[in-house]
């Protein structure tokens, strides 16, 4: 059942011998083909309807300004996020704490899967800066560089453009650090920086090839009172998704800008 409580769950709900901690988990050892063979291997409806919506809103959002850096937090088997930041960036980081993610992500970057085709079709359609880009992915190629990153480490005021794609919910069963997730994703961005989130909603955790991994269950309040301290103009879409896998009542994308707005 779906939490009614915009606030979120309490921890003090979980079992004591559950792994709790995003440090309880390891991390370096995800399966990073299992999860791109789930998620991307094809334009699901869901996450087409998130690219038209993300891809839109970078269009309008970052639209005439100078290009400027941009950071996708969480990478882990996903393009689509850095691809849609691809027309309003002149470098994008790819910020991964596991190993499998990185090594994975640097071999996409080389030799792309044929669905990323798929997905930028989706999101050019009718979009003229991305229509400019003649060679996405080697673009995409040229521009990005994975690193090593910590979420709960990230520099603050550092970057022009941002997203950060179900990671802050899918690291941790601990409101505190789901939060701190998500505020520190947001502070690493420069004031006015426009920025988009998406998260699992009422996950109760998620299995990748034999291992299991933890969440934090969120709503859409949740997410939207959580955001508020640290950014503005947001934007709270639910995305109808059931067919995934158990255990979830959906996604929640968010668009916004970093930092609290000028008077």
């Amino acid at each position: 059942m779906a939490n009614p409580d915009p606030a979120g769950p309490s921890d003090d709900i979980l079992l004591a011998d559950q792994p709790l901690h995003n440090a309880d988990f390891e991390w370096d050892s995800f399966d990073s083909a299992a999860y791109f063979d789930k998620n991307y291997r094809e334009v699901r409806h869901d996450d087409g309807q998130i690219v038209r919506i993300l891809s839109e809103f970078f269009s309008e959002a970052a639209s005439g300004i100078e290009k400027g850096s941009a950071i996708d937090v969480g990478s882990g088997a996903n393009l689509y996020p850095a691809l849609a930041m691809l027309p309003f960036a002149r470098d994008i980081t790819l910020s991964e704490r596991a190993r499998a993610n990185r090594e994975w992500l640097d071999d996409q970057l080389r030799a792309p899967a044929d669905s990323w085709s798929d997905f930028w079709s989706v999101m050019s359609a009718g979009r003229r800066a991305y229509t400019r880009l003649r060679r996405p992915f080697g673009e995409l190629a040229r521009r990005a560089t994975v690193v090593r990153g910590d979420i709960f480490d990230l520099p603050a005021n550092t970057w022009d453009l941002g997203t950060m794609f179900f990671v802050a919910e899918s690291i941790t069963r601990i409101r505190s650090e789901f939060d701190r997730a998500t505020h520190t994703f947001v502070r690493a961005l420069r004031p006015g920086a426009p920025f988009s989130a998406a998260f699992m909603k009422e996950s109760d955790g998620y299995a990748v090839g034999r291992q299991s991994f933890p969440a934090f269950a969120v709503n859409e309040g949740y997410v939207s009172a959580c955001l508020h301290s640290v950014a503005h103009d947001i934007r709270v879409h639910s995305i109808e998704s059931h067919d995934l896998r158990p255990g979830y009542d959906g996604m929640i994308l968010v668009t916004g800008r970093a930092g609290r707005p000028t008077r």
